[in-house]
């Protein structure tokens, strides 16, 4: 895999930069009259049960009276109604309602994976989607598809625009193809692997064509696309052909393909080349996609690998005297406990068939290691039962599972305390197997793909990659699937551009609306309440996924669980400056303030780290901040677009500060910002603010690069609702 930065880099406005597939796919759904500055309106959206209600309540607080684009909501993350009481249930019952009186589509739980649903029934050549799930992509089927937190949807709800300066577009040339055993994990990884850390398609569109293509599958092609979001992009998009074609017609939408390929002449931003052949079975070790390696390379190195993850284990989750996972190594080979093949980019069908081929009927054993499947939707787990794959697995000992994300967030196959699982899914952040270390459990997640881990189970839980053992089956270019939408059409509710008004939404006991945030003061005295020096905070460490997810239609009882498992105080210091600042708004006297005028200058806390934001588009990971009282982040940079504008739409100001790792701020200092709300009244882009820290004072100067005026007045207004009541 090879890496050339800016090869094909044409000057602004140059010719070539409109022959790529995403100029023409943006071009189409811009309505902003300018290619430099886009603002677009997606073809269709889709949510899950952890962020619809959110959306829906926030839109009709906004005056939403009808979905005006198709809205699929589907319930693949609330699934298991086992932690929370009713909760879970309520919101899926909410979302019913909304769907009969918005006009929606509701797929109830256990039917699909939200991804796997948009596949089979939107996704198509030149299209744009937008979804509430950060592993929105469909670019395998020539859809550019974006995942972006709830506010941005609300906004698809109320006819506004999804307003983004044009993208960078890396083209992804692949050539070659993949050898026997390689599946797409193993590419997909390869690729994370290469471009992560150093962010060379951070915010970008990942354009994938090349002689390379047409020997990949339609899952195969998906399995990589999703995981493009593990890069940090903004998109992807694929050029189509025959086998595409032919997909959409076995789906029963032929009539809406095209063929898509860049122009001659496109030009690009950059480029990677990839020589599918050249791919070796991969594994991502905790705590990240991106800390790949080839299995050869792990084998290699297993005990220096293996201690540092046990070091990286301590530092990032604080646990103290853990087991180390060099204790899993016997005789030169690496045990681990359980194996899961499941979700968007697990559970498809191909994957689930070459996992049946290699296990055959072959015992996986009474011992520790388990695997279970989680096909990604109710047609695909149909034709793997016709074809006899579901009896292949579980005559082998596999646990076949529903239509269900839980392993790839916590909420399902957690594995036990000092376990190791290998999972064909789409993450292994900290805690992302639902683990407490701070109740003492610790368990670990590597990233694999479907063969490898169905070799592994072959061998009773002794680490083998599938191009280890004697033979195993290729994967075809096109592979033969017949497709049964029988089970969608008895349950699927299908109310697109069909509301019924008169219908009453139906709101369970845990289903809140957002508490009421103010306007911007004229001047702000924050509070850190915690500060991360860590390289990158994911969306996980700022809200917890897992059994949390269930309190996610209640935003003051979630609000608990913000940074709960990362820093445990800032919830209490963060209630702390809350409470003083209602007192300032209540006319109440508050030691907080002496000095400062308390008409004026209103208090609120800070959440300081790096560079946070990475992986999922939650919004909550902002809005839990902003109920307990959060107004600002300070970061070097900002992991993802889409935590940003979750920051922003949550009336939340981003600040950068350079050198940031240098100023040693902690929880308890304080920043002075005078004359703040008249910066973002006028078009100011950095202010000159007071550190506290102690009993000393320094100057820091704050930026706020790239602010729109609609960026500002959302932020003055005191959060997106609030923007548009006024």
């Amino acid at each position: 895999m090879r890496w050339q930065g800016g090869r094909f880099v044409p000057a602004a406005g140059s010719e070539g930069r409109d022959k790529t597939m995403a100029w023409s796919i943006l071009q189409a759904h811009n309505t902003s009259g300018s290619m430099d500055r886009l603002a677009v309106r997606f073809d269709a959206m889709a949510s899950h049960d952890i962020t619809y209600v959110g959306i829906i309540q926030t839109a009709r607080a906004s005056g939403m009276t009808e979905f005006p684009l198709p809205y699929v909501l589907t319930n693949c993350h609330n699934s298991l109604c086992a932690v929370g009481g009713t909760i879970n249930e309520d919101d899926h019952v909410f979302g019913l309602s909304a769907a009969k009186k918005y006009g929606g589509e509701f797929v109830p739980a256990h039917q699909a994976v939200i991804h796997s649903y948009m596949r089979e029934r939107y996704a198509a050549p030149g299209r744009m989607i937008l979804g509430s799930d950060s592993h929105t992509r469909y670019g395998a089927y020539g859809t550019m598809a974006i995942g972006e937190g709830g506010p941005e949807l609300a906004r698809q709800l109320l006819c506004k625009t999804y307003d983004i300066a044009y993208p960078k577009v890396i083209a992804v040339y692949l050539t070659g193809a993949p050898r026997p055993g390689v599946g797409p994990q193993d590419v997909a990884l390869a690729l994370i692997g290469a471009t992560f850390k150093e962010g060379v398609v951070k915010n970008a569109v990942m354009e994938f064509f090349g002689p390379g293509v047409a020997s990949l599958a339609m899952d195969y092609r998906s399995g990589i696309d999703v995981m493009t979001t593990e890069t940090a992009c903004l998109s992807s998009v694929w050029s189509t052909d025959d086998t595409v074609k032919e997909h959409l017609e076995i789906l029963g939408r032929g009539d809406q393909f095209k063929a898509m390929a860049p122009g001659d002449g496109a030009c690009y931003d950059g480029l990677i080349e990839v020589d599918l052949s050249a791919v070796e079975p991969m594994i991502a070790l905790p705590f990240h996609p991106s800390n790949a390696y080839t299995i050869r390379e792990f084998k290699a190195n297993m005990a220096d690998l293996l201690h540092q993850v046990d070091v990286d284990a301590a530092e990032q989750l604080s646990v103290k005297g853990a087991p180390s996972l060099t204790k899993k190594i016997v005789d030169g080979r690496f045990h681990v406990d359980q194996g899961v093949i499941a979700g968007c980019s697990g559970g498809t069908y191909q994957n689930l068939v070459r996992a049946a081929e290699i296990l055959g009927s072959h015992p996986i054993g009474s011992g520790e290691f388990w695997l279970s499947c989680y096909p990604g939707s109710m047609p695909a787990m149909q034709e793997l039962t016709k074809r006899g794959y579901i009896s292949t697995l579980m005559t082998a000992g596999a646990s076949i599972r529903s239509c269900f994300c839980g392993p790839c967030f916590g909420a399902g196959d957690v594995p036990a305390n000092g376990g190791f699982s290998i999972r064909h899914s789409t993450r292994n952040f900290p805690n992302r197997e639902g683990s407490k270390p701070t109740d003492g459990q610790i368990s670990y997640v590597a990233l694999m793909d479907a063969r490898s881990i169905a070799a592994t189970a072959l061998n009773g839980g002794v680490l083998t990659a599938a191009d280890e053992l004697p033979s195993v089956p290729a994967d075809p270019p096109r592979e033969p699937y017949h497709y049964d939408d029988s089970s969608y059409r008895a349950r699927v509710y299908y109310g697109v551009g069909r509301p019924a008004p008169k219908e009453e939404l139906v709101f369970g006991p845990n289903i809140a609306d957002w508490p009421q945030q103010i306007a911007l003061p004229e001047d702000l005295l924050l509070t850190v309440c915690s500060a991360i020096y860590d390289p990158v905070t994911t969306t996980d460490e700022l809200i917890p996924s897992g059994e949390t997810s269930s309190y996610r239609s209640n935003p003051i009882k979630l609000s608990d669980f913000a940074l709960s498992r990362k820093d445990p105080q800032y919830v209490p210091r963060a209630k702390a400056v809350l409470a003083e600042e209602r007192k300032r708004r209540a006319g109440e006297p508050t030691e907080a303030l002496a000095g400062f005028d308390p008409v004026k200058t209103g208090l609120g806390s800070l959440v300081m780290a790096l560079r946070p934001g990475d992986g999922s588009a939650r919004e909550q990971a902002a809005s839990c901040q902003r109920v307990l009282g959060g107004c600002a982040n300070l970061a070097q940079e900002y992991a993802t677009k889409r935590y940003r504008s979750n920051v922003v739409n949550w009336g939340m100001l981003p600040f950068i500060v350079d050198d940031l790792a240098d100023k040693n701020i902690q929880p308890g200092d304080r920043l002075y910002l005078p004359g703040i709300r008249a910066l973002l009244e006028g078009e100011g882009e950095e202010l000159t603010a007071t550190l506290f820290q102690g009993d000393a004072q320094s100057p820091l100067t704050v930026k706020l690069p790239g602010l729109t005026r609609e960026e500002r007045d959302i932020i003055l207004a005191g959060c997106l609702i609030n923007y548009y009541a006024e």
